[in-house]
Order: structure tokens, then C-alpha cells, then sequence
């Protein structure tokens, strides 16, 4: 038994005996396309997060049998393709919500308290030249009595409800697929959210309902000094539009997602007349310790399952 680890740098540093236990292993820490086929031509099982496996690429591959994403979204794979050539596919799901809960709560404490500019003025010295034992360019925020509106309504969106609550923050959210009304707080309109809310969170899953769905008309709506997260996927908020909005309105943004990962050079949202209202983390949300190891026990006790399934 043969198994691949094509992306172990999406994964960071730990003990291989993990999948070593099912069989000979290797690990490359990044593959791009040109290699993809050399390193996986004798494979059982391919682990990737995000390396794509495409039609071209399953089709010279005759031994494979299991793919593991270690990851929720399969949109790297071919799924058809893997479906009708009887090749399974797992993914992990729901081992993020927590962290990505915390690392929402952190972008708005961090906004709300304006800290990028507040840790750099000491950090520059700026703080051992004032005349007084503070500073105040900006206002402080608190999250108590704040409006608070999600959009997409999930097990994160949920976690963070709770959390925003225990904040004494007022929560509504809004479903973008519709189909999820029924719950203990209020739903709203879209327009609603972005009218009424002080802070609002995006947990939406990118598709053909939510693909820019905050955009020039909707970033109008945002109310003075609003802030705006997305913790979704890159392409729900229209990053062009953003950064124009940005230059004229009185918002904040904070996100862990782009529309193109690594992050372009030169992007708008680099500009540095907006750098003081936005805080970009580099898609970390999913990878914190505890929650980094319990993607890798799923993803091991995926091939488990499939190796006691499959004799």
C-alpha cells in the first residue's frame, strides 16, 4: 500500500508515523502540476488539501483507489471523473468550527478596538514621544449592545452567534440559501443585515447564489462605522468594489479569505491610504494546533475506515 502526501506544507509539521502505519509513505511539501503525475503514478491513496487531480491526471493513474482532502471543499477534485472510475473521495468536515468561530471574534475585538494602529504607534516609538499617558486618534468600540449580523447560518455561523452573545452583543443572521429560517434569533433580509448591523460576519459557502454577493450596491448600504468580515470563501465579497468603497466610506474590514490565494501583488486592498481600517490574515482561520490535529486524525481515520471497508 502506497500512500502520497502531495501538500504537506498546507498542513505544517507532524509525526508521519500517522500515515506511515497504513503503508509505505511519502511526503513532498508543495507539488505543482508538472509533477503531480510523477509523484502519484504508483499511489493507493493520494492525500492533498488543495493539489488538483483532474480527469487528465486520475486517468494515468490505474492503482489509486482513495483520495483524501484533507480539507472540507473537493472542488480540486474531479469528482465525476473519481465517481464513475470507482475511486473514492473523502473529505473532513466540521473540525474547524471552533477556530474559525475564535478567529472571527478576533478580527472584530481587533477592529473594534482599533488595534493594528494603536500596536504600531507603540511599536514606532510614537507612544515614548507623547505628552500624555494615552492616546486616543480613534474611538474604541465595545461589542456589548452591538447589532451583529451573519450571513450563512451553519456550525460556525452558529459558534459565533454564541460567542457574540456572551459579548452581549444582539444577533440576527441571514440564509443565503433560504432554506434555513427556523432558529432562535431573528431572520432578515440581506438589505436588512447590511442596513441595520453594526458587525457583520460572512460563513457562506461560495456558489452561484453567494459569487459577489456583497458588492457596490450592497457595500452602499453598510451603516457609518460598520464592520464588515469574511470568514466565508474569497469571491463573496467583490474585492474591487471593496477597495473602492473603502476609500470613500466609513467602514472596517477584516478577512481570512481572498478570490486568489496567495494574495495577488498589488492588490487593491494593499493600498496604504485603507491599510488603518482592514486587517487581512493569510487563510489561517482552519489551522490552529488543536484544530490543525483534528483534521489530521479524520483524515487518518478516513484511510481506516476505507483500508477496514475495502479488505
Amino acid at each position: 500500500m502506497q500512500l502520497v502526501l502531495l501538500d504537506k506544507m498546507t498542513l505544517g509539521d507532524f509525526d508521519e508515523t500517522l500515515f506511515a502505519q497504513f503503508g509505505e509513505f511519502k511526503s513532498y511539501q508543495t507539488t505543482d502540476s508538472t509533477q503531480v503525475l510523477e509523484r502519484t503514478k504508483d499511489a493507493d491513496i493520494i492525500i492533498t488539501n488543495k493539489v488538483v487531480l483532474d480527469s487528465k491526471i486520475l486517468s494515468s493513474l490505474p492503482k489509486l483507489k482513495l483520495i483524501c482532502v484533507s480539507a472540507t471543499g473537493t472542488n480540486n477534485i474531479d469528482m465525476e471523473y473519481a465517481k464513475t472510475h470507482n475511486i473514492a473521495v473523502k473529505n473532513v468536515a466540521g473540525y474547524s468550527t471552533h477556530s474559525v468561530a475564535q478567529h472571527t471574534l478576533m478580527l472584530a475585538l481587533s477592529l473594534l478596538g482599533r488595534l493594528p494602529y494603536y500596536s504600531q504607534y507603540v511599536q514606532q516609538g510614537q507612544w515614548c514621544k507623547s505628552e500624555i499617558f494615552c492616546h486616543l486618534t480613534y474611538d474604541l468600540q465595545d461589542l456589548y449592545g452591538k447589532q451583529w449580523g451573519i450571513i450563512g447560518y451553519g456550525s460556525i455561523g452558529k459558534q459565533v452567534c454564541h460567542l457574540a452573545k456572551a459579548f452581549g452583543a444582539e444577533v440576527s443572521y441571514h440564509s443565503t440559501s433560504g432554506n434555513n429560517t427556523q432558529n432562535d434569533i431573528p431572520h432578515k433580509s440581506l438589505d436588512e443585515i447590511l442596513k441595520t448591523s453594526d458587525i457583520i460576519s460572512i460563513h457562506a459557502p461560495l456558489n452561484n447564489t453567494t459569487q459577489n454577493l456583497i458588492a457596490k450596491e450592497q457595500l452602499q448600504m453598510l451603516k457609518k462605522g460598520a464592520i464588515l468580515l469574511n470568514l466565508g470563501r474569497g469571491g463573496i465579497v467583490n474585492e474591487k468594489d471593496l477597495a473602492q468603497a473603502l476609500q470613500i466610506q466609513d467602514f472596517l474590514f477584516g478577512t481570512d479569505v481572498l478570490e486568489k490565494e496567495p494574495m495577488i501583488a498589488n492588490h487593491p486592498l494593499l493600498d496604504s491610504k485603507i491599510a488603518h481600517k482592514v486587517i487581512i490574515t493569510p487563510h489561517i482561520a482552519w489551522a490552529y494546533k488543536d484544530t490543525k490535529d483534528r483534521l489530521l486524525q479524520m483524515v487518518a481515520e478516513n484511510i481506516k475506515q476505507f483500508l477496514n471497508a475495502n479488505g
